[in-house]
């Protein structure tokens, strides 16, 4: 028997799947495919009662699951599990390589000794105003408006100053050689957490230098020669793609020159970062200049403004419709590109009609007040066109071609947090200094003060000019990116003086300069993380030059650099680069809080103005920072941080470096003894803590005392129980009742003997209640994992028509929350904790794979003795492309090295037509929703109409019901299907049954994926009654709700027939992690 036994659920099914319909799209461009859903399988865009189609041969195909398709893109189906768990291996550990003698002497190199001003300040001052100060700063103000931007660069600056605090004090700590940030955190933490966060650092300063080089060819080709352009724009709509190649091949050539100007050597770099200084420099001053100066003498700017619309003008001149000369009046190449003439009577676009062309002044001054209109936030969708705020308008027409008019529209979808990605890489440049702090004459006194009073000169510059360019700019010219409304201006460069040359020139050099210094910097850091040894498959960039110079790691930067260059857009590339540094910045906030709490006796920092609180507040900063960026990129740069952690654990070279780590294991050692374990628990330790939701009536009194007894039995007195419920009000009129009800459920609580705890939250709503509940329940490590509450038995009631918003609501807050779900149907059926089942079945059907809580309930409730002697079966489902006797024999074999016993089986489902009924029944489905919904009926007239069509439906059944059920115990039958006789005859021999507001139902065209999910429904309750129809319990998999909301009611119903005949149903539903392993 092997030892060791992997699970790697892959759908390689689903994979397939998704290839198939691939093709099926390239090769029928005309058929829409519902592409919301994650098993890649192509719909029809027609109902079936349309013979063309069925002519057509288009057959529904995969419809066996389509009520699990919203499972699929996290959840593999149990065949595809199964087909892989045979796949086990047992590899051996791989052996730990030992890096070289620590004795042996590297050669000593000599290279530049540079002070504080030259060495840090500058190289700090020209990657931090680099890009975003002239190219994005006026569009973020315009954006996020002056107050939120205010917070969005206070944030950022404050998290660069509180590292910068934190690294001034690591590195006054000792001498810092050659490799600046990374060198202090491996030596503070550890080779591991040092070499992994080191390489994603260089990662990001590779990046970084992309960024630059993007926004250097962003101003020339924009704002300086826009005839420089290798692609031109020939169509309408391709201007973005065009500018993207012009990017690719100019990024490409700066690469290549910048690459042969660092390897002539760093000295050059320095001289060139004097003259790339001035002109960052000038233009900041230039900007300052122009605020002044619009105080008594504003600048020229005209915008065009059609109603409240902002128009381009690079295709026009003359703002206006028509000019008068010689008493005659001449349309303008306005009005031609409105309308389809230039004749007065031509037909025009209908909001260029209704609405009057205006002219205002982009740069008003700052003295006119503009600053209260643009104190507040304006995000917009992709593809919005920019316009004024409370300027006169008459709403035209849906227009069908906004894209060939020349408005300004916005290129990408604004909203806080994208902000803030976008922003964060402005202020990264802090560590351009310590990087190279193998070139400075005294880094333990250069990097401290050169760092610190460059965020302290470019945060002032930043906040400064947020509030000023609120205060002169008209908020339209803000919100234009690419000053397409000021004839293709630079927008900060309207409001310099004595020109807007000024800032195109000082930020074309500006960023140059900002990119030289990232080549030169990231060379380095990576030589100093491959000198150290940690890292076995880079030591080869660790030699250069004889003096000193990476080579190898120059020629490495530079191709990781031209990524970001294929990449080719500015906003792309930046979040990426702030998830690097951010985490770089985190750990070093965190190897200075470690030092600091554990006091060791080395540390003995010269700067004395730091604290162990201003170092945690950095790290908790940044690690927000990281996430309000982009959760995903942060999720992504962990991991690859994680893996380069592993390696360098099980591959790289043993360091004892006196770090942080070793000594925190020590106090965490003495910590674990002391306090029980915070956190959640190991998936051999993995039980069900029970948050169980009760309903109670007027009284205050449970409505179903059976849920307790179930916990009970589930339970057995092990683990967390809290059981909660909602009274809706406030809390203060709510008091006494509050009370009563905590009584009475503890009284039954005690009467059931369920071991917990009671906790009853007062809201406004019963849905907010529950998700309080959901967030909060619970205390430190003693929180619950699972919810358990009952199915709504009235949900279809008119009365209580919002029971099953609620449930649905519930499903999707205890998935967000990553918490188990069990719903219990018919729990006033369920057993009580006096009786006893001497016999009988607990049946396991086992649709999808979520973690393995079916397998693991039926054998916590066969501890109690009420389910004792109940035997388990578990069922899962062969589709046709399915191996169902291997199948089998790995189900078998799972639950071997799983240690349970149970009986197994796997049910064949085949691919058939869709029957009668099961389109009846989603037509019923859906006339009930729009009668309800949408004809806005009494409420008396809504119960009449609501009980005609559960009549209807209940008399509908019973032909096609049998019909369904001699199909399902004889699979070689083939159901009903529709043609067009069928239809016919149906519609005649239904007629004088039908009700006349009804008898128009087979005309509706069923929504196909409701009618895949209802076949999914019926064809698997046929499948479950067949087989556990007299089981005592049958646990089944519960799909999730569907994306979109307005299906909600339908789910209801979809749950209604998957669980339709059943005595004692329990719906469960995974949190995503491993509930039980095969390990001891």
């Amino acid at each position: 028997m092997p030892t060791s036994f992997t699970v790697v659920p892959v759908e390689a099914q689903d994979e397939q799947r998704q290839r198939n319909g691939q093709q099926e799209e390239e090769e029928d461009e005309g058929d829409e495919r519902d592409r919301g859903t994650g098993d890649g399988i192509a719909r029809e865009n027609s109902p079936f009662i349309h013979s063309a189609e069925l002519g057509r041969g288009n057959m529904y195909e995969g419809k066996n699951m389509a009520l699990f398709e919203e499972e699929m893109d996290s959840n593999p189906m149990v065949s595809s599990l199964l087909n892989k768990l045979a796949n086990y291996t047992n590899l051996t550990q791989g052996v730990v390589e030992h890096e070289a003698d620590e004795d042996s002497k590297r050669k000593e190199v000599k290279g530049p000794q540079m002070g504080t001003f030259i060495g840090v300040y500058l190289p700090c001052l020209q990657n931090i105003l680099g890009v975003i100060l002239f190219l994005r700063l006026t569009w973020i103000v315009g954006t996020a408006g002056v107050l939120e931007s205010f917070i969005i660069v206070f944030m950022c600056c404050a998290c660069t100053m509180l590292t910068a605090i934190s690294m001034s004090a690591i590195a006054t700590n000792g001498v810092v050689p050659a490799g600046g940030s990374y060198y202090m955190i491996s030596r503070s933490l550890g080779p591991e957490f040092g070499g992994a966060v080191g390489l994603c650092f260089y990662l990001g300063t590779t990046f970084a230098g992309a960024m630059y080089i993007l926004g250097t060819i962003e101003i020339l080709l924009t704002y300086i020669s826009p005839s420089a352009a290798i692609f031109k724009v020939e169509d309408v709509g391709e201007e973005t793609q065009a500018m993207l190649n012009n990017m690719r091949v100019y990024g490409t050539c700066i690469i290549i020159l910048m690459a042969i100007v660092v390897f002539v050597g760093v000295k050059y770099v320095n001289k060139l970062a004097l003259v790339f200084l001035a002109c960052v420099i000038l233009s900041i001053i230039a900007i300052y200049a122009g605020v002044i100066k619009t105080a008594f003498d504003p600048p020229d700017f005209p915008i065009c403004l059609l109603g409240n619309r902002t128009l381009s003008k690079r295709s026009f001149d003359v703002c206006a419709k028509f000019t008068e000369s010689n008493n005659e009046t001449k349309t303008t190449p306005l009005w031609r590109l409105f309308c389809d003439s230039s004749l007065l009577n031509a037909t025009c676009d209908d909001y260029f009609s209704l609405n009057n062309v205006t002219e205002i002044q982009g740069i008003p001054g700052i003295m006119s007040g503009v600053l209260t209109d643009n104190l507040w936030s304006a995000y917009s969708e992709k593809g919005s066109i920019v316009e004024k705020k409370d300027q006169p308008s008459v709403a035209g027409s849906e227009e069908s071609k906004m894209g060939g008019l020349p408005y300004v529209f916005t290129d990408i979808m604004t909203y806080f947090t994208m902000l803030v990605g976008i922003y964060f890489p402005s202020v990264t440049g802090i560590m351009a200094g310590s990087n190279r702090s193998g070139d400075l004459k005294d880094a333990q006194k250069s990097i401290p003060t050169g760092t610190i009073l460059a965020i302290a000169t470019t945060s002032f510059i930043y906040l400064s000019c947020i509030v000023l360019f609120g205060a002169c700019i008209e908020g339209v010219i803000l919100r234009d990116k690419f000053g397409e409304a000021v004839n293709g201006n630079l927008v900060v460069g309207t409001l310099a003086w004595p020109s807007p040359w000024v800032i195109v020139i000082g930020s074309f050099f500006s960023t140059c300069g900002a990119g030289l210094q990232s080549l030169t910097g990231a060379p380095r850091l990576l030589q100093a993380i491959a000198r150290d040894g940690i890292v076995p498959f880079i030591q080869i960039f660790g030699h250069g030059k004889a003096n000193g110079e990476p080579t190898w790691a120059l020629l490495l930067t530079a191709g990781i650099c031209e990524i970001g260059i294929l990449i080719a857009s500015l906003d792309s590339v930046a979040p990426i680069l702030s998830m690097f540094f951010l985490m770089c910045y985190m750990f070093v906030n965190l190897a200075c809080a470690v030092q600091t709490l554990l006091r060791t006796p080395n540390w003995r920092p010269r700067f004395k103005y730091y604290h162990w609180t201003l170092s945690f507040l950095g790290m908790s900063l940044c690690l927000a920072l990281m996430f309000i960026c982009s959760w995903y990129y942060a999720l992504i740069a962990m991991l690859i941080a994680g893996c380069i952690y592993k390696y360098i654990e099980y591959r790289g070279a043993e360091k004892e470096w006196g770090d942080g780590i070793r000594g925190l294991s020590l106090n965490a050692a003495r910590y674990a003894l002391l306090r029980v374990e915070d956190g959640p628990p190991h998936t051999k330790n993995w039980r069900p803590q029970l948050l169980v939701l009760l309903n109670l009536d007027n009284k205050q009194l449970v409505k179903h005392p059976r849920l307790l007894s179930f916990t009970s039995q589930l339970k057995a007195g092990k683990g967390l129980t809290i059981v909660g419920s909602v009274l809706q009000g406030i809390y203060l009129d709510k008091c006494t009742e509050t009370q009563k009800a905590e009584e009475n459920v503890k009284a039954l609580m005690s009467v059931e003997k369920t071991k917990g705890f009671c906790q009853i939250v007062v809201s406004p709503n019963f849905r907010d209640g529950i998700s309080y509940l959901i967030q909060s329940a619970g205390l430190g490590g003693m929180k619950h994992n699972t919810v358990l509450m009952a199915w709504p038995q009235s949900w279809k009631q008119t009365e209580n028509r919002f029971s099953w918003k609620n449930f649905v609501d519930t499903v999707r807050e205890t998935t967000a929350a990553q918490q188990a779900l069990l719903v219990a149907k018919n729990i006033d059926l369920f057993p009580t904790n006096q009786e006893r089942f001497t016999e009988g079945n607990i049946d396991v059907w086992w649709i999808v794979h979520d973690g393995g809580m079916l397998m693991l309930l039926p054998f916590l409730l066969r501890q109690h003795k009420v389910w004792r002697k109940c035997k388990m079966r578990i069922f899962t489902v062969a589709q046709m492309d399915d191996n169902s006797i291997q199948m089998k024999k790995d189900l078998q074999m799972f639950l071997y090295h799983l240690r349970l016993n149970a009986q197994v089986e796997v049910v064949e489902m085949f691919e058939n037509d869709i029957s009668a009924f099961t389109y009846e029944k989603t037509l019923m489905m859906e006339q009930r929703s729009q009668m309800l919904k949408q004809m806005q009926l009494s409420k008396n007239e809504r119960e009449r109409e609501a009980q005609l069509i559960h009549d209807k439906n209940t008399a509908s059944r019973s032909a096609p019901a049998v019909e369904a059920s001699v199909a399902a115990a004889v699979p070689e039958k083939v159901q009903m299907t529709w043609t067009k006789e069928k239809l016919v005859a149906e519609k005649h021999k239904n007629k004088d049954s039908n009700m006349s507001g009804f008898k128009d139902i087979f005309n509706m065209k069923p929504n196909q994926s409701n009618v895949r999910r209802m076949h999914t429904a019926v064809k698997l309750n046929g499948v479950v009654l067949n087989k556990s129809q007299h089981a005592q319990l049958v646990l089944l998999n519960m799909p999730g709700p569907p994306k979109n909301r307005k299906g909600d009611e339908n789910y209801m119903e979809f749950l209604e027939v998957l669980t339709e005949g059943l005595d004692r149903v329990l719906l469960v539903r995974g949190s995503g992690r491993e509930v039980i392993t095969i390990y001891s």
